[in-house]
């Protein structure tokens, strides 16, 4: 990646019925980057996502696309960008190769044979290109999608919660031809809140309620909060939560698997609520890094609902 910025706009706001659902945003992405906005549901990632695309008008704020203005040029964004909605939205009733073929005709595309018989072999659907959208699974469906988003070749692609239903194997399949595209320098923009997917992006964005929280490269996220963790190991999980709830410096207490990961802002307050409940027999803790998710758990508790 290079410094030059695909997406760099400012104050983006965006209202519906009288409420700000984003507000004041402000977004710079460089080009081949795998940026990730992280955030609840009615956050504003959607909206966000479909303002720098072109599809809809912002009520305030400037920037670029892809060199385009946001506000000016949105058919020429459009043009260059691909983008996979939460929901499939391919034909059910044709194969996988007439759905190809029909998205190369809406672009007026030239060499579609060849574009598609390229985009079969590149996301593994040669063999299955007869078989009928409708009859295929959801990790198949997805490769569809993607391979419809891309056989124009963008330079943008736009990830609205790309893989909502579909099982782990699928899933780390599609990131890794993501990260094939980012090779060759297509920027992408993804909208989710599997924290699995996210530690995939390079940047990651947190928005709540329409308002950005933190924006930074994944590595430096744990840096840039501040949060402390413990992770503590008890026979009776539930009881331990109870014992530590509320305690000093106890901001966040989250069940990992057999362990409970406590967490706050106060370093030393935190040590000595975890130390009162893991000198007991059959305890044992340790500090840790706080992870992606406690994180995004101990934003999204500090933010006011925009829609209460």
């Amino acid at each position: 990646m290079n410094g030059e910025a695909v997406i760099d706009v400012t104050g983006l706001t965006k209202k519906f019925g009288g409420r700000t659902v984003v507000d004041d945003l402000a977004l710079r992405v460089p080009r081949g980057a795998i940026y990730g906005f992280l955030g609840p549901n009615g956050s504003g990632k959607t909206t966000t996502i479909r303002m720098v695309c072109g599809l809809l008008r912002p009520d305030g704020g400037s920037g670029t696309a892809l060199g385009y203005d946001v506000l000016k040029d949105s058919a020429r964004i459009k043009t260059r960008t691909g983008y996979m909605t939460q929901k499939f939205s391919l034909y059910e009733d044709l194969s996988i190769r007439e759905n190809l073929d029909f998205v190369c005709r809406l672009y007026a595309m030239d060499r579609r044979k060849a574009r598609v018989a390229e985009a079969l072999e590149d996301l593994g659907l040669a063999e299955r290109q007869q078989q009928l959208a409708g009859t295929l699974s959801g990790g198949w469906k997805q490769r569809l999608a993607l391979a419809a988003c891309m056989i124009h070749e963008p330079d943008l692609l736009l990830l609205d919660e790309p893989t909502a239903g579909v099982d782990p194997k699928a899933r780390r399949d599609f990131w890794d031809q993501i990260r094939r595209y980012a090779a060759r320098g297509v920027t992408t923009l993804v909208s989710t809140h599997y924290m699995d997917e996210a530690v995939q992006c390079d940047y990651i964005a947190y928005i709540a309620y329409g308002r950005k929280l933190i924006d930074a490269p994944t590595r430096d996220i744990p840096r840039t909060v501040g949060l402390k963790a413990w992770r503590i190991e008890a026979a009776n999980l539930q009881r331990l939560h109870e014992r530590l709830e509320g305690k000093p410096g106890v901001d966040l207490i989250a069940r990992f698997g057999a362990e409970l990961h406590a967490c706050g802002m106060d370093e030393a307050a935190l040590a000595a609520s975890v130390r009162t409940v893991a000198d007991e027999p059959g305890y044992a803790a340790e500090a840790i890094d706080a992870g992606l998710e406690e994180i995004f758990i101990h934003l999204m508790a500090q933010s006011p609902d925009n829609m209460a």
